[in-house]
């Protein structure tokens, strides 16, 4: 059962809305109509389910659809990501995983936002830990990103496969068992089980340590913690970090870097100054 009753009539509402909104001669659908939108038979048909069941959905009857039917009906319906979450959330209570998009750049308005922080570095990533977003400061405390290919990106490629990397980490276990624990959890969380896969499979044949930090099955939230790195220019500097979601972006963390204390802040103005 839907998880009460109010739910229930949203959810009916929520598909008749949709439904009407559509325009049923750019879907292909013609003949004359007394009201606007889709038939419901023609939902039906698009989301490969029987009418009748689509029919009960509107009016409130027959139970909980499962996810793969709120789903097929989130296609039929044509429906943006904000409103595939709150059918799912109207129709069985939580929100459904989510959409993994293929990698892309970052808005304008987000890099503007990372460049207005002169002395964090910040960066943007994907759930599968490939950034791609950065500002002038990231890239002269944490890595030069502008300068690789895109694939060299990949952090979890950076730690468990160059030797620099790891060096630069004054506790890479951790920082490692971290990285591997909230790729678990971020991938799975995003929908991104098929780019995990690959990746899980390349650096397993590539690092030892990979597949025993991976082989314990470890989960961790991106969250919030601290990490001291080795700077070649002005040794070593320690970071608050914090993860931050992305509004519509739900497989896109943006980290932002903070320096811990005096030393380090003196540390970070003058490479920033410098370089």
């Amino acid at each position: 059962m839907l998880h009460d009753d109010g739910a229930t009539h949203r959810l009916g509402a929520f598909l008749r809305d949709r439904r009407q909104r559509l325009d049923a001669a750019a879907l292909g659908f013609g003949g004359r109509r007394r009201t606007p939108g889709l038939r419901r038979e023609e939902v039906a048909q698009r989301a490969h389910i029987s009418t009748t069941w689509y029919t009960w959905l509107e009016q409130g009857r027959g139970g909980a659809p499962s996810p793969r039917v709120l789903d097929s009906l989130a296609r039929a319906l044509m429906m943006t990501e904000a409103e595939r979450e709150h059918l799912f959330l109207v129709g069985i209570g939580h929100r459904p995983k989510a959409h993994a998009p293929a990698q892309e750049g970052i808005s304008g308005r987000l890099q503007r936002f990372l460049d207005a922080m002169p002395t964090i570095p910040a960066t943007v990533a994907t759930a599968t830990w490939d950034i791609i977003g950065w500002n002038r400061a990231a890239r002269l405390a944490l890595a030069d990103y502008e300068a690789m290919a895109p694939e060299e990106r990949n952090i979890l490629r950076r730690m468990f496969l160059d030797p620099v990397t790891r060096a630069a980490q004054t506790d890479w276990e951790a920082v490692a068992r971290f990285l591997v624990a909230t790729f678990r959890a971020e991938t799975a969380r995003a929908g991104a089980d098929e780019r995990a896969g690959e990746l899980v499979t390349e650096l397993s044949a590539g690092s030892a340590d990979f597949a025993r930090l991976w082989g314990e099955n470890d989960v961790q939230m991106t969250g919030e913690g601290a990490k001291t790195l080795r700077h070649a220019l002005v040794g070593e500097i320690t970071f608050e970090f914090s993860s931050f979601a992305i509004d519509g972006r739900p497989d896109l963390r943006l980290m932002a870097y903070v320096p811990a204390t005096a030393v380090d802040i003196e540390k970070m103005s003058r490479l920033c100054c410098v370089s």
